[in-house]
């Protein structure tokens, strides 16, 4: 055992080295007793766990020792990684030793012996904390574990019931004992002349404190409520936070006159020990009060906020006494705690006292849910449509639900004699309760404040912002409610302690610290990113000649660039290694080729769209039928909007594999033509001139190269003419049209040219046969004549085309 100690000293003095930043000097004599101390503090902490017999207290003052400890070993285990990594690099470009037999040159030999004493001298520090660590890390843990068995025995243990009666004499007398005691105190107290000569000292202070407390308890509430009440009879956005942060002064301005006046009892020494450790948790019950009657106020606030208010005012003002009253059942059960730990009286009487305090909080608790939405007398509940609404009205929906069973489970529980279990229930209760209410009313808050500073007004309580706020205050008060539901504050700092080692997932160290790091500098870098995208949009790109699409690519381009160098910076700076994720990343990378290769496809068609620029926005192209304008390019998909007004979503790896009409690609101007048929017969020449004109008389069309109109040929029905135009803008080719068709007509009614439309002869080439089958056939009597047809004929496609068996 002996030289297992001398070995640790030894350690210990690498250990507290490394720390220091060396690794080469002497162990001093503090050293090596501060490793004694911890040495003896876990063979302390062994004792006291195996034996199991040492009280809360002493187990929490132990385990805050040893947690200590536990501290400096996680720092120094972790220590000069960097350095070790660098003498084991240079180790391994040393190469092995040579294994033959043959010896290696001196200065090698020398080099290696000496960086290998450097690795294990900082290997040392790193074994021994290693070590140290995982022995605090046990000793908390059974620690722990006896603390939570004591506390859960405690919970379920049953003791007498307050039902009997048997028990009430001995309780009243214990009671009876604890007020005189107190009083007795206090009478003797004023009759010592310590008493006198502390008053004659410092009555002007006391004199003071005493008359301001008064003031702030008589009147701080008052003025807070006036001031509230005409901040929110002004207009504008920002009356409502601010008369928020007034209402505050509804609890701080009573409660500092709460606290002088109990500095003012104090000063004089009137109380004795039970008085003054009762004195010292009046401030706590002034805060429990008067936080209880803010929320209460706050929710008639709103619900005068509401436009249809949940609750009527009458049931809001009852609702506003439940709430008080629920204080003040907080304060009697820390009363009774206090009364307890003074006189340390019999679990009988505790059980006795504490029933009332408990039966009476669940009959409050019953009130409260008896509270239900507003139904005014004279109106059907049946014709009242439900008001679903966020907010206060979801709070009332889910507590309603759960509050008749927590306070029936918490009176069942204490009168069977489970009084541990019943306060351990009803209490806790109330105070979630409270914590909801606040977080509610914080949230209506944010959502005020963010609807002044945005501009949207009472839009900003529907916002997303106050969305994310709401959840950010569950998540924040979520340790709160943890300790409020029994939970040690040491049960969490080790969680928290956990939290801060991370966890290893793939060979990769992830914890909260890295995870806020990378998520900080991602963010910055994304804030610059899309700063610089601003800067190219407004400022620098419409100052030079590229286009709307190049414009837009440059942009788009910049953003992909940026965000991934941040996400790359944001890994490096949360020293996030993913090496150890390579073979996994590839591995993935082959199912993620297969089940992605669509989205993949379109994604780099997108990047080459972004590059070449075959289209850009703003062009008209045609693709797969679909013709419109291009309005934006993504990374997977392209959107058109065509002439009736409607979005195309074109993936674009169709832009790219298949073949694509751009009417406007590099320039505006495209060519119109505009056919024209005559009849035969019309002057050729004439009707040229006439279209020449029509052709160059519009705005439209470019002088150079000049319009050109063209003699197709024979028709079927007329003489077919053709004007083609180059147009300034393409875009403006329906409107040419249709300028030209009007003109058109109107120089041909002028000039009496005739537009011809299709005609057909129709002939017979036998119709004596006709004639012959009427002569022979019989006469016979007179009949209605019928039509000769009862509907149109019907045209067939030979008949358009004229390929039928007729003669024409």
């Amino acid at each position: 055992m002996a030289a297992l100690r001398w070995f640790l000293a030894a350690g210990l003095a690498v250990f507290l080295l490394a720390v220091a930043g060396t690794a080469s000097a002497q162990l001093s004599e503090r050293q090596k007793d501060y490793y004694q101390d911890w040495l003896k503090t876990a063979d302390r902490a062994e004792e006291a766990v195996k034996a199991s017999r040492a009280s809360d207290a002493a187990l929490e003052k132990l385990r805050t020792e040893v947690d200590g400890y536990r501290k400096i070993f996680n720092e120094v285990r972790g220590g000069n990684s960097d350095r070790i990594k660098t003498l084991q690099s240079q180790l391994d470009a040393l190469g092995a030793k040579p294994e033959d037999g043959s010896e290696e040159p001196e200065d090698i030999a020398t080099l290696r012996d000496h960086l290998q004493s450097q690795l294990d001298a900082l290997r040392v520090p790193r074994i021994i904390s290693e070590e140290a660590y995982n022995r605090a890390n046990g000793l908390i843990t059974e620690i722990d574990r006896i603390i939570r068995l004591r506390q859960t025995k405690e919970f379920t243990t049953r003791g007498p019931s307050p039902l009997n009666p048997d028990l009430w004499p001995a309780a009243v007398v214990d009671v009876k004992q604890a007020l005189g005691g107190l009083w007795h105190e206090v009478a003797a107290n004023l009759k010592t002349d310590v008493v006198h000569v502390q008053f004659r000292n410092h009555y002007p202070a006391i004199i003071f404190l005493t008359a301001f407390g008064l003031l702030l308890i008589a009147r701080g509430r008052v003025w807070s409520e006036r001031m509230g009440a005409y901040l929110r009879t002004l207009k504008g956005g920002g009356r409502r936070v601010w008369a928020f942060v007034v209402s505050l002064s509804r609890i701080f301005l009573p409660w500092l006159g709460v606290v002088l006046l109990t500095s003012a009892v104090s000063t004089t020494s009137v109380v004795g020990v039970r008085g003054q450790f009762l004195l010292d948790q009046v401030p706590n019950w002034a805060a429990i009060f008067l936080v209880f009657d803010w929320i209460g106020r706050q929710l008639l606030v709103l619900r005068d906020e509401d436009q249809q208010p949940l609750l009527s005012r009458v049931r809001m003002a009852e609702l506003r006494l439940v709430i008080d009253l629920l204080a003040v059942m907080l304060i009697l059960n820390d009363l009774l705690a206090a009364f307890d730990r003074i006189e340390n009286v019999s679990d009988a009487t505790r059980a006795v006292v504490g029933f009332p305090v408990i039966f009476l909080s669940a009959l409050v608790l019953l009130r409260m849910q008896r509270l239900g939405p507003m139904r005014e007398m004279g109106v059907a509940t049946e014709s009242v449509e439900p008001v679903h609404r966020s907010g206060l009205s979801r709070f009332f929906r889910q507590v309603r639900r759960i509050l008749i069973v927590l306070g029936l489970l918490s009176v069942v529980a204490a009168a069977l004699g489970y009084m541990h279990a019943a306060e351990g229930v009803i209490f806790p209760a109330i105070k979630t309760l409270a914590l909801i209410s606040i977080n509610l009313i914080v949230q209506r808050f944010l959502g005020n404040l963010y609807g002044w500073l945005s501009g949207t007004g009472d839009a900003g309580r529907d916002s997303l912002f106050s969305v994310i706020a709401g959840f950010v205050l569950a998540i924040g008060s979520l340790p709160i409610l943890a300790l409020i539901w029994g939970a040690r504050s040491t049960d969490l700092l080790e969680v928290l302690s956990r939290a801060r080692q991370g966890v290893t997932l793939g060979g990769v160290q992830i914890s909260p610290g890295s995870f806020v790091t990378f998520a900080l500098v991602f963010v910055i870098g994304y804030m610059v990113t899309r700063l610089l995208q601003g800067g190219l949009r407004n400022s620098l790109l419409p100052k030079t000649k590229l286009d709307a699409g190049g414009q837009n690519a440059i942009v788009a381009g910049t953003g992909y660039v940026g965000i991934a160098l941040a996400a790359v910076v944001a890994v490096t700076s949360a020293g996030i290694n993913l090496s150890s994720l390579a073979i996994v990343a590839g591995a993935l990378s082959v199912g993620i080729g297969f089940g992605l290769q669509t989205i993949v496809s379109n994604f780099v068609s997108g990047i080459i769209l972004l590059i070449e620029r075959p289209i850009s926005k703003g062009d008209w192209i045609d693709v797969n039928g679909q013709m419109g304008y291009v309005r934006d390019i993504s990374v997977r998909s392209t959107r058109i909007e065509t002439f009736d007004r409607t979005d195309v979503i074109v993936p674009n790896s169709d832009l790219i594999s298949q073949s694509v009409t751009n009417y406007t690609r590099g320039d505006t101007v495209g060519r119109v033509i505009v056919p024209v048929g005559v009849a035969y017969g019309t002057d050729t020449r004439k009707v040229e001139t006439i279209l020449d004109e029509i052709a160059n008389a519009h705005p439209m069309v470019l002088a150079n190269p000049a319009p050109s109109i063209v003699f197709q040929g024979f028709g079927a029905d007329s003489l077919d003419f053709e004007i083609r135009a180059i147009l300034r803008d393409v875009n403006w080719v329906l409107s040419v049209k249709s300028d030209m068709n009007h003109e058109i007509n109107r120089r041909f009614v002028e000039e009496n040219i005739e537009i011809p439309f299709a005609q057909r002869d129709l002939w017979l080439r036998n119709p004596e046969a006709l004639a012959q089958q009427k002569d022979s056939a019989p006469q016979s009597a007179p009949t209605a004549p019928q039509p000769a047809s009862t509907k149109p004929m019907d045209l067939t496609e030979p008949d358009m085309d004229g390929d039928g068996d007729g003669d024409y």
